[in-house]
């Protein structure tokens, strides 16, 4: 037995291995508990890693150390290329106060805990914990015990972060859900009424797109190819099939429109309604089915050398006479533009002849199976520029040392890059959905545990006989002071649907398990469209602001 013991009290890989594995296992058991529907989720391993830690179960500090931040690495870097896609359009008009309201909850976060952290005297790795905690930031709380550590402050401080973190996390997520009760009940809020009125509000956020047959009578037009046509609507349209005089046929850029011709239009509702004004009216008939020489088909983008290109770049209507009529991604149809860059994995629906619709097809890829191939090369080449990035030194006036993104920051920002242009040189960022979820949900629980292993032997201790039930009372305030301004300046100012507003409360503190009690209480998964819009922005400023806390103040 001696072999079982020195397994759990030495200092071997092997006892590194089993007892991180046990914290996460425990952990995510923990976590996957509900009461009354909320539930830790991988925030249960923080806890496990306490519990352990508190016990003497625990590893070397170097080696702890590593995995802690690789975990954090991996973390980043799986949200950056989950959020990358969407992350200038979240900045966007339609995203403007959103997005706004989610900064001011930031920055009166970091406002509301600087300031108690002077009238109250908590020294400042205690008090950036706090903040990490109290927003439920777990990036953050690795900049900023990594900006500690570049400016020489002692380990047992940078312990002070964990322990900071820890004592704050539970209402961290509790504040957010209270806020919504709170909303609720001082608006008398109908959440049924707010969900039609938030369904009226987002139709046309993509809007459907429908299809019109369309007979040209404007003489100005006679003998216009296809494209100048649509230059001058100025709407994206797509011309599908084209019939004249009893014979149907796929249209390309070059061909030449005249007066009687009927063209079956794809597009958003407006914009088939701007063409008709401008070419003619509705036909009176409806084009027939289409022959047999003609075929619809669905054709994925697998082949990598596209990934980035302008769709106009590759010609297909020209080399192979068809008509792309839609695009669709992650599940939303588009109106494909030729300015429009393709991405790993996009759907066309291609309009043409057999054999032409089979050329492209080809040119294409449409080879499924490509997309379930994770690109794990150009994972740790992103990683390696992430890191490379992260140590850049950025001199700021006023800071006594540098600014640097981090193994946080960096990694973050290289992957919100690669995810938006979905390539390195020759090699394709795209990973699939169920890969960067693992990639994430891995990462995250590797930091948790070691942050929990760390802070485990002092944690009782302070909650105990030091200051851990005052600061963890003084977290509840960082959480919910600045959530509760925006939410009622919001719902006031700017009549912020509900559905809206969960989902910005959510997304500011960039918290999974508030997200999905909004979607429980609402009924559907609209909470999440404003989330996934405060969400880079929000990741982005939660971990600059860490380190700069340091800097400034360390």
């Amino acid at each position: 037995m001696d072999w079982f013991v020195a397994l759990f009290t030495g200092h071997s890989i092997a006892h590194a291995v089993i007892v991180l594995a046990l914290v996460v296992a425990t952990g995510l058991a923990l976590g996957a508990v509900r009461i009354r529907g909320l539930s830790l989720g991988v925030g249960g391993v923080l806890f496990a890693g306490l519990a352990f830690g508190h016990f003497g179960m625990t590893i070397e500090l170097e080696l702890m150390e590593f995995i802690r931040e690789f975990g954090l690495i991996l973390f980043v870097y799986a949200v950056g290329l989950q959020v990358g896609p969407g992350f200038v359009s979240s900045l966007r008009r339609q995203g403007l106060w959103l997005n706004l309201f989610a900064a001011a909850i930031v920055l009166g976060g970091t406002l509301t805990a600087l300031l108690i952290a002077f009238l109250a005297g908590i020294e400042l790795p205690a008090a950036v914990g706090m903040l990490s905690g109290a927003v439920t930031n777990t990036p953050s709380l690795g900049a900023a015990q990594q900006a500690l550590g570049e400016v020489g402050v002692a380990a047992d401080a940078i312990q002070m972060v964990g322990l900071g973190y820890a004592v704050a996390y539970p209402f961290g997520i509790l504040g957010i859900i209270l806020t919504m009760l709170l909303v609720r009940r001082i608006f008398r809020v109908d959440v049924v009424r707010e969900s039609e009125e938030f369904e009226r509000l987002n139709t046309g956020r993509v809007a459907p797109l429908l299809t019109k047959d369309v007979l040209i009578t404007n003489p100005n037009l006679d003998g216009k190819t296809v494209q100048q046509v649509l230059d001058m609507t100025a709407s994206k349209v797509v011309l599908s099939r084209l019939f004249r005089e009893g014979r149907q046929e796929v249209p390309t850029p070059d061909t030449l429109l005249h007066t009687g011709d009927v063209v079956h239009a794809v597009g958003t509702d407006r914009g088939i309604e701007n063409f008709r004004t401008l070419v003619g009216r509705d036909s009176e008939i409806a084009l027939p089915a289409m022959p047999a020489p003609i075929v619809v088909a669905r054709v994925v983008v697998t082949r990598t050398e596209h990934v980035g290109r302008a769709l106009g770049d590759l010609d297909l209507d020209i080399r192979h006479g068809v008509a792309i009529t839609r695009v669709v991604r992650s599940g939303v149809e588009f109106t494909p533009t030729r300015g429009m860059r393709l991405q790993l994995g996009d759907r066309l629906v291609v309009v043409g002849r057999q054999e032409g619709v089979d050329l492209a097809a080809q040119d294409l890829g449409n080879q499924v199976q490509e997309l379930d191939r994770p690109h794990i090369l150009s994972v740790f080449l992103g990683i390696s520029l992430g890191v490379l990035v992260g140590s850049i030194p950025l001199a700021m006036p006023g800071v006594p040392a540098p600014v640097r993104l981090g193994l946080a920051g960096g990694p973050l920002l290289v992957a919100i890059i690669l995810g938006r242009i979905g390539r390195i040189g020759p090699f394709v960022t795209y990973l699939p959905n169920p890969a960067k979820k693992l990639l994430g949900e891995f990462g995250i629980a590797l930091f948790l545990g070691c942050v929990g292993l760390k802070s485990g032997e002092r944690f009782v201790e302070i909650l105990r006989t030091g200051d851990g039930l005052m600061w963890m009372g003084l977290a509840a305030l960082i959480t919910l002071v600045p959530l509760l301004i925006v939410g009622f300046t919001a719902r006031i100012w700017k009549r912020l649907n509900y559905i809206s507003l969960c989902g910005l409360l959510s997304g500011s503190m960039t918290d999974p398990p508030a997200l999905a009690y909004a979607t429980q209480m609402v009924g559907n998964d609209s909470p999440s469209i404003a989330y996934a819009t405060v969400y880079p922005l929000t990741m982005l400023m939660r971990v600059v602001l860490a380190q700069l806390i340091v800097l400034f103040l360390a």
